[in-house]
């Protein structure tokens, strides 16, 4: 492996290891809902520009490892981060050729379905939240998402990654 392929991997692992930060910040509870989800915007940008370094198995370990910084049970973040990447795989090409706003309508959707497989295992555990505020960081991920592609696009040039 060369010393530019490395350098690449650190900034990635780097980039999701602040946005794992900023989900652990505390939050006053009527903000709580509103949080976005950092660490999901990440996975999907790293997947969607470079798909052959960044998949599954980044998902997978971000979940974990996700899970454990939350107390949450153990594969929940992690089930949701799968699917999410997975659908981001398949369909990163045309992902790449939308403007930002349908690229932020897409991660509104993927979040969503992120928070819904969320949501599913925490009510199989039975843990049921009752109302729908669990799906508002989705759309606060969609809002935030024209700020998380042009921070981690600059990363990405300035150091690189490919």
């Amino acid at each position: 492996m060369d010393e530019r392929q490395a350098h690449g991997l650190w900034v990635i692992a780097a980039t999701l290891a602040l946005a794992m930060m900023l989900m652990l910040f505390q939050v006053p509870d009527w903000l709580r809902w509103s949080r976005p989800e950092w660490v999901t915007m990440v996975l999907i940008y790293w997947v969607m520009t470079v798909p052959h370094r960044v998949g599954i198995i980044a998902a997978a370990v971000s979940g974990l490892i996700l899970d454990v910084l939350e107390g949450t049970i153990l594969g929940e973040h992690a089930f949701g981060m799968v699917i999410v990447a997975y659908a981001t795989f398949l369909l990163y090409q045309r992902l790449r050729m939308f403007a930002v706003w349908q690229q932020a309508f897409i991660v509104f959707v993927l979040v969503g379905i992120q928070q819904l497989a969320c949501h599913w295992v925490e009510n199989v555990s039975g843990n049921p939240e009752q109302n729908l505020l669990f799906l508002l960081p989705a759309l606060m991920s969609g809002v935030f998402w024209p700020l998380v592609i042009l921070t981690l696009s600059a990363f990405q040039r300035m150091y690189a990654v490919s």
